[in-house]
């Protein structure tokens, strides 16, 4: 693969076909259609990066533009101004009633630098128009099937991060279809950051190499035990097991991952090797492992859990063990480390992300000496582009194994989640740990050379 390539057209052009008709233009225009078409021009100017129509016949910008926002229904104004954030827009288009013409990380970015131009004067013009014009818009709307129960609900099924909430959180998410997993992953299965080694790289060839370079970084040898934790459909198990001769354990709480990942490694012939376990991290029995790999399950953890996180973690190796974590963070540390009402709601249900500084000294504060860590963000960007096209590819394959809805809340949160990598409000780091033995020894190499 050359350069990463966004969604094409062909798969907004499809998903605006699912969605409630667009009515004919309107012969004359209401009270509202007036206060939609002055709003939009005041927030959008005369010559927009995306044009706009909505169902009352208001065209805004060039009807021809290859970047379409379509207000398809007045339920999308509903939607929207019942909850006046990234949740009612994304309420709205999961059910249809907003949709995109074009290439939605396109228009996500050409809209994130709309809203970031907007003066203090025209946010507060518009609040004072909406407030004044679509009052009767503020009525209950039907919430789409596929949104998780607020955090407050959801503490119903037990408290924050206890195992059974996780566990809800963790199927919520990952046993949708391990087909519609295929259809967008690829082979490799990998639902992680892929490391580019250039940029004429494959999505598998990525994805190969971060398992490489995660082996390498942890110094597997044959004959040493790793401990995968939130191992996904293990590929990580597979690779250490097949390429450096390990014994591996792979943990997850979704039972559809642990049984296909277990099916995978009968096939390949690696079964008497690695075996992939149902279960929560907290409840490995066995010790003293050489090595453990993370990959992307920090994040599901708990900001309140991650002492107890390292502190097992460490209980778990040999003295010399090292530890290679693999997350996603925010760039700073200065604000919320909860997700927004989007991801957390159709996504990642009580995901939340810290500081790099915050992992490493979590670390550091429960027995890990810190020896490297890397940031991989812009291989995020062009991982999820590869994803992204593979959506497209094999969109109505998706649709019938998890329906529009879900398909769509995958296409715009991988849209978005790539914007928010390129524009540097997300990281991908992997911090390198060792556990010391009792006199201070690594077992490191004076200069470490990956070789990858």
């Amino acid at each position: 693969m050359g350069a990463s390539r966004p969604f094409s057209t062909a798969l907004f052009s499809r998903l605006a076909s699912s969605g409630p008709p667009l009515p004919a233009r309107a012969g004359s225009r209401s009270a509202d259609s007036t206060a939609l078409d002055a709003i939009l021009r005041r927030v959008l100017g005369d010559d927009p990066p995306v044009a706009v129509t909505a169902f009352d016949g208001t065209v805004v910008g060039d009807p021809d533009s290859a970047l379409q926002l379509h207000i398809r229904t007045p339920t999308a104004l509903s939607y929207v101004l019942t909850a006046p954030n990234e949740l009612g827009l994304a309420r709205a288009y999961v059910t249809g009633h907003l949709d995109v013409t074009g290439d939605v990380y396109q228009v996500l970015r050409a809209l994130t630098s709309v809203a970031e131009n907007l003066t203090t004067a025209d946010r507060m013009w518009l609040a004072g128009r909406l407030a004044r014009d679509f009052t009767d818009r503020l009525r209950p709307v039907p919430i789409p099937v596929e949104e998780a129960p607020s955090r407050l609900r959801r503490t119903a099924r037990g408290l924050r991060h206890s195992k059974a909430r996780d566990s809800d959180a963790i199927s919520r998410h990952y046993d949708v279809s391990n087909r519609f997993y295929e259809l967008v992953l690829g082979p490799s299965m990998a639902y992680t950051c892929a490391c580019y080694p250039e940029d004429a790289a494959t999505l598998e060839q990525a994805q190969f190499h971060k398992f490489d370079l995660v082996c390498r970084k942890l110094g597997l040898k044959p004959g040493m035990r790793l401990l995968d934790v939130g191992c996904g459909w293990g590929g990580m198990v597979a690779h250490a097991v097949e390429h450096y001769g390990v014994r591996a354990i792979g943990v997850t709480l979704s039972r559809q991952q642990a049984e296909w990942g277990q099916r995978d490694l009968e096939a390949r012939g690696l079964a008497d090797r690695g075996e992939i376990r149902h279960l929560d991290y907290r409840d490995v029995p066995e010790t003293g492992f050489d090595a453990v790999s993370s990959i992307g399950l920090t994040e599901h953890i708990g900001a309140r859990n991650l002492p107890s996180y390292f502190r097992f973690l460490h209980s778990k190796l040999r003295p010399g063990g090292r530890l290679l974590n693999h997350c996603i963070v925010r760039p700073h540390t200065y604000d919320s480390h909860r997700t927004g009402p989007f991801i957390d709601r159709y996504v990642f249900p009580d995901g939340e992300l810290e500081g790099v500084g915050t992992i490493v000294s979590a670390m550091q504060d429960h027995g890990f000496e810190v020896r490297h860590a890397e940031n991989l963000r812009e291989h995020y960007g062009r991982t999820l582009a590869a994803w992204c096209a593979n959506l497209d590819a094999h969109w109505e394959a998706a649709v019938a194994e998890a329906g529009v809805q879900r398909a769509r809340v995958w296409a715009l949160y991988m849209a978005a989640s790539r914007l928010s990598f390129e524009r540097h409000e997300l990281e991908l780091q992997q911090v390198l740990g060792v556990k010391p033995d009792a006199a201070g020894g690594s077992s490191m190499p004076l200069r470490p050379d990956w070789g990858v």
